[in-house]
């Protein structure tokens, strides 16, 4: 059966995974830090990149294997908000979007889909998580959807006991505020088998396998 997973998500050492204000400048807000260690290049492979394959990049790496179709907050669109304008907007990625996968965008507010040329399209929808899912499913041809945050997408999977498995990065820096996957799901360990192991660069990677 298709899994729901959840990759390369970044942690500071107090819970933040994002700022408090997305803008055009700092999609992430005020938590950009989190990301300074973060080789994007190795996402689609190990193959794909003449560099060494270090511990962290290998994991990276895990990111896009059997994925058919992600689902993503608006917040990781475009720092919009409202109604969507006929500002041309396509998201952060210009015309190559790292996807390559049909990706769901939750939203409140109806707008056409947006596809690129390397098989990336955007369909915006207004649904709860597991609406959102059966249809990330549909659009998955039978391979695994991932969560692709940001941290309030993320948060409200766990909630729904929808994920099956998270790939954490826990990063060695405090931030002291941001948006948190954690508000409102004390013990949700109880529900996976958690593995840790640190890598030589000071990165944490849990791995988090939900129950049968």
């Amino acid at each position: 059966m298709a899994r729901t997973r959840v990759h390369n998500f970044f942690v500071s050492l107090d819970g933040y995974s994002a700022g408090e204000t997305i803008t055009l400048d700092k999609p992430i807000g005020e938590a950009g830090r989190l990301f300074q260690s973060f080789d994007g290049r190795f996402i689609h492979g190990v193959h794909a990149v003449d560099a060494p394959i270090t511990f962290d990049r290998a994991l990276t790496s895990t990111w896009g294997q059997g994925i058919g179709a992600e689902i993503m907050g608006r917040g990781k669109f475009g720092p919009q908000t409202g109604p969507w304008t006929d500002d041309g907007w396509r998201g952060w990625w210009g015309d190559e979007p790292p996807f390559r996968t049909p990706v769901v965008v939750l939203t409140h507010h109806a707008r056409e889909p947006i596809s690129f040329a390397n098989g990336t399209s955007f369909h915006f929808l207004d649904a709860s998580p597991a609406d959102a899912l059966e249809h990330a499913r549909g659009l998955a041809d039978g391979q695994d959807v991932r969560i692709g945050g940001g941290p309030s997408t993320v948060r409200q999977f766990l909630q729904a006991d929808l994920v099956d498995f998270m790939h954490l990065v826990t990063v060695p820096i405090v931030l002291g505020r941001g948006v948190s996957i954690w508000d409102g799901l004390a013990e949700v360990q109880d529900r996976f088998t958690v593995e840790s192991t640190t890598s030589p660069s000071g990165l944490t990677h849990q791995f988090w396998n939900r129950n049968r």
